[in-house]
C-alpha cells in the first residue's frame, strides 16, 4: 500500500511538468504550514529529507510529521509536538516574555536573532509550560530546531531552569523534548554556564521525589547533551533521532577510524544503554501517559 501511495505522489510530481525548481518550492510552502494548517490540498507534495522522495503532504500531515514510505521523523516545531503531546486546550505557557540580551556584542547577533524569530514564529529555542497529559499535570518543555539550531543560550537555559524549578515547587513531573546542537556559541561562556544551571536544577528535582522524563529528538547535541539531556530518570528518544556530544565527523576525523553503523542515531545509542527506549512517534503520547500513572500510584503508594 505504501509503495501504491508513493507512486501516486510520484505521479503528481510528474504533472508539475518536471520544473524542479517549481516542485521545490512548492515542497517548501507546504512544509511551513504541516501540521498547522488545515486547508493543505491533497495535490500538495513534500520531499522527505531522508529518501528523498515525495509524498503527499496530506498524508504526511496524518501520520503526526512520520513519511508514510521510509518512516523519517521530521522536525515539529514547539507548537506542533505541544498539539500532539497534551491534552488539548490544556497547555499554559511560561515565560513567553524572555527575549535575548546581546552579552558578548556578537556581530550580527540581534540580525540572526530576528530572523529566527521570523521563520520559526518562536521568540527562542524553547517553549515552556503547564499542561496535562491523558490527564495527568505536567510540566513540559520543547526545544525549537528551528530557531538557531535549537541551540542553549542565556534564555533557553533560563526558561528551562524556571520550569524545572516550578515543576519541584508544585510537586509535578516534567517531561522536556531534546532537539538542539548544543551551546549557542554567540553567548560563549554565558551559554556553557546554563549546562550547570538546568543540571541542579534537575538534581533539585530529583531530590523531591519527583518524576522526569527526557525525549530526546532529531538532533540532540553538545551542552544539552551533556546537561540536563541525559539527567532524566526516564530517558527516551525518537526513532531515528540523532543523538551525541560531538558530530559523528568529528570523531571520525578526531580517531581516524571509521564509526559501526547507525553510530549515534536512537537505535544505536538504545542497544548501548544511553536511553531506555526508542519510541515511535504515534506510540510517545500513550507511552508518556501510561509512565506519568504508573509513577503517580507508586508515589501515592499504591
Amino acid at each position: 500500500m505504501l509503495k501504491d501511495l508513493n507512486r501516486e505522489a510520484l505521479e503528481k510530481m510528474r504533472l508539475v511538468k518536471g520544473d524542479d525548481k517549481k516542485i521545490k518550492q512548492v515542497s517548501g510552502q507546504v512544509k511551513r504550514t504541516l501540521l498547522t494548517d488545515g486547508t493543505l490540498s491533497d495535490g500538495g507534495l513534500v520531499m522527505c529529507k531522508a529518501g528523498k522522495h515525495y509524498v503527499s503532504a496530506r498524508q504526511l500531515q496524518e501520520n503526526l510529521g512520520v513519511c508514510p514510505v521510509c518512516g523519517y521523523h521530521t522536525h515539529l516545531s514547539p507548537r506542533e509536538r505541544i498539539a500532539i503531546t497534551v491534552d488539548e486546550g490544556s497547555f499554559t505557557e511560561w515565560d513567553a516574555h524572555l527575549t535575548t540580551g546581546d552579552p558578548l556584542q556578537f556581530p550580527a547577533y540581534h540580525a540572526m536573532i530576528q530572523k529566527a524569530t521570523e521563520t520559526s514564529g518562536s521568540r527562542e529555542a524553547v517553549t515552556t509550560g503547564l499542561a496535562r497529559i491523558d490527564g495527568e499535570e505536567v510540566v513540559i518543555g520543547v526545544m525549537d530546531n528551528g530557531f538557531l539550531l535549537g541551540t542553549m543560550g542565556t534564555v533557553v537555559g533560563e526558561k528551562i531552569t524556571r520550569a524545572i524549578e516550578e515543576a519541584a515547587v508544585r510537586k509535578r513531573p516534567i517531561v522536556l523534548f531534546t532537539a538542539s546542537g548544543g551551546a549557542r556559541m554567540q553567548e560563549g561562556i554565558f551559554s556553557l554556564m546554563q549546562m550547570a544551571k538546568t543540571s541542579a536544577a534537575m538534581e533539585v528535582h530529583h531530590r523531591a521525589g519527583l518524576l522526569s522524563i527526557v525525549v530526546l529528538t532529531d538532533p540532540t547535541y553538545g551542552g544539552v547533551t551533556a546537561s540536563f539531556g541525559m539527567l532524566g530518570d526516564i530517558t527516551l528518544a525518537e526513532c531515528g533521532a540523532r543523538i551525541g556530544f560531538a558530530g559523528p565527523r568529528v570523531i571520525r576525523q578526531t580517531i581516524k577510524e571509521d564509526l559501526p553503523e547507525g553510530f549515534q542515531e536512537a537505535e544505536f545509542i538504545e542497544a548501548h544503554g544511553f536511553c531506555d527506549r526508542t519510541v515511535q512517534r504515534a506510540g510517545l503520547r500513550p507511552l508518556l501517559g501510561r509512565l506519568l500513572r504508573l509513577h503517580k500510584r507508586g508515589a501515592d503508594g499504591q
